[in-house]
């Protein structure tokens, strides 16, 4: 019955990724692009934690919380460069001198 449950989320899990993707791709703003991926980031690492379940390992745990940093940084990084217009400010090159 849970292994039923666990199939369940997995399909559920997937077609929320491929939601994410669609307004990945057709996104009007570069703001709902980025929320698309920061939300595809997330359901991938809920599918690598509903997959540890079934196969009842703890082996890819690492992934999950290497996705789970990378997602964040990514996701700051976009949110920087739509605010900014640069993802790392360089200051002071000009008083340097």
């Amino acid at each position: 019955m849970i292994n039923g449950i666990l199939f369940a989320a997995l399909v559920i899990i997937s077609l929320a990724i491929l939601g994410c993707l669609y307004r990945l791709m057709k996104g009007p703003s570069m703001a709902d692009r980025i929320t698309s991926l920061d939300t595809i980031g997330i359901n991938l690492l809920a599918m690598v934690a509903v997959l540890c379940m079934l196969m009842r390992t703890e082996a890819y745990f690492e992934i999950i919380l290497l996705i789970g940093i990378l997602s964040f940084i990514g996701t700051t990084a976009f949110a920087r460069y739509i605010e900014r217009g640069v993802v790392i400010e360089q200051r002071g090159d000009d008083d340097d001198r």
